[in-house]
């Protein structure tokens, strides 16, 4: 996510303040950019009540609700099934309803989700690539 510069004040509890200090801190990051996350990822998930965002060795993602998919693993299968929605489902083994909460979600983010399925692509051809040169070596 890409934050813009433009000036905001706001008035927070002492309290609210400094659990946003103490996060910030265990994150490494200025306490301004997280408050900026936690209000860009906030608006959202209030327009896309099923998505959630998490943290994870690659970066932090939009994941749909209740499920351990993320939002770019969904389209990529919607994608692998001819944008059909129900097959998707079916294949993914969750509701008709969750896949239609990613697609609303790419919708409105597409270049985020398309960043994904693109590095994973990379990174699945970066193993295979490494496993057929270890695979090469055992065999000499």
């Amino acid at each position: 996510m890409r934050y813009m510069s433009l000036p905001l004040s706001l008035r927070l509890a002492d309290a609210t303040l400094e659990r946003l200090a103490q996060c910030a801190s265990r994150r490494r990051i200025a306490p301004r950019t997280l408050a900026q996350r936690y209000i860009e990822e906030g608006l959202r998930m209030d327009e896309h009540p099923l998505v959630r965002f998490v943290d994870g060795l690659a970066g932090r993602r939009a994941r749909l609700l209740g499920t351990g998919l993320d939002v770019w693993e969904v389209i990529a299968v919607v994608r692998d099934n001819g944008g059909d929605s129900r097959a998707a489902a079916d294949y993914l083994e969750v509701s008709l309803g969750l896949i239609q909460a990613a697609v609303t979600y790419y919708g409105a983010y597409p270049d985020e989700i398309d960043n994904w399925i693109a590095v994973n692509a990379r990174e699945s051809q970066e193993a295979r690539a490494a496993s057929l040169a270890g695979h090469a070596a055992l065999e000499r």
